[in-house]
């Protein structure tokens, strides 16, 4: 096998799974570099002026939620781009077909993420392994503060989805599909995925390897519902409402952090293998449990709303769109080659 075949997929006419994948970071990379110049320039006059204006705790919020925006903003344009120009493909083609059923299912992930924190808080307070100590903290700017947290969260777990589902998850399930099949490609896809998802959270505040094992399992969790249904409502509904939860409403650590505002206060009093200690529920047995449960229904609803259970087309058969040459089928609304091709 040549260089050409190596890198380039004549019969798609882009390049091959790693390369694309490789060519996201590329671009993820310069965006950054080219966004994180100018906000290192006007972030700080811009919270300057929000503190003059609007207060100090209020100036905090904005501007956390602003350097949330720009992250996902740019990770999004990037992934834009590499779809584009590089995969293909239109933003809706990595799970975001948006009608009725998409936002179902993201009314299921929302309710699913808040119902498993829920789960992990009540199983806790009833064990005597958390104590509550205090609620609505802190008593001043609390709702600014909580509305900044939800609007971050729900920029996290659109972008944070969108990367690693979304992108990486399709582009290595198709790169693997021709040697693996359809199941196994999943399998693996999902596997590497759900690593990055793992490492990139390995350099949190009071990161362990346990958290960081228990997090690639997260990522599993999360994956289950793109891999079921070939859209990301689920993922992301249940990624904001995991976090949002967890530390806005039931004040535990998220991954490591803490958020600054929540609804209760708690303090951990049981063993960190359970609880998850500085890290938070993720990192113990209680968030174990809540990520068994969480795919478990994810699962059950998926066949539930459908009727069948099994990998999504859409996960490892790529709808290329506006290549040379190309013209659309008249029988879907995907892009076929041309017989001249």
């Amino acid at each position: 096998m040549g260089l050409r075949a190596v890198l380039w997929n004549d019969a798609e006419r882009r390049p091959r799974a790693l390369l694309r994948v490789v060519l996201l970071v590329v671009v993820t990379a310069l965006l950054a570099i080219g966004t994180s110049v100018g906000a290192s320039v006007g972030f700080g006059a811009f919270r300057a002026l929000l503190a003059s204006t609007v207060g100090d705790a209020a100036a905090t919020t904005v501007s956390a939620v602003a350097g949330i925006a720009l992250t996902g903003g740019t990770v999004s344009l990037a992934v834009l781009i590499a779809g584009r120009y590089v995969d293909r493909r239109r933003l809706r083609d990595f799970g975001f077909r948006i009608d009725r059923d998409w936002w179902l299912d993201c009314g299921f992930g929302l309710a699913l993420g808040a119902g498993l924190m829920t789960l992990v808080f009540g199983v806790g307070l009833g064990a005597g392994w958390v104590r509550v100590t205090d609620t609505f903290q802190p008593q001043s700017g609390f709702i600014i503060r909580f509305l900044g947290l939800t609007l971050a969260f729900v920029g996290v777990g659109v972008y944070e989805e969108l990367l690693l589902r979304g992108y990486l998850l399709t582009n290595a399930a198709e790169g693997l599909v021709g040697r693996l099949g359809d199941r196994d490609a999943v399998v693996g896809a999902t596997v590497l995925s759900s690593l990055v998802f793992g490492l990139a959270h390995a350099t949190n505040p009071n990161a362990t390897l346990l958290s960081t094992g228990t997090i690639v399992l997260a990522g599993g969790m999360l994956a289950a519902g793109y891999v079921l249904t070939g859209e990301l409502a689920m993922p992301i509904g249940l990624h904001t409402t995991w976090n949002l939860f967890q530390g806005g409403v039931y004040g535990f650590p998220v991954s490591g952090l803490g958020v600054g505002a929540s609804v209760v206060v708690v303090e951990e009093t049981g063993p960190d293998l359970v609880t998850g200690g500085a890290f938070g529920p993720e990192a113990g047995l209680l968030g174990l449990g809540a990520m068994v449960v969480g795919t478990a229904a994810t699962a059950g609803w998926v066949r539930w709303r459908t009727g069948d259970l099994r990998i999504d087309a859409a996960v490892t058969t790529p709808e290329l769109r506006d290549g040379p040459g190309d013209a659309p089928d008249p029988d879907s609304d995907r892009w076929e080659p041309s017989p001249e091709e």
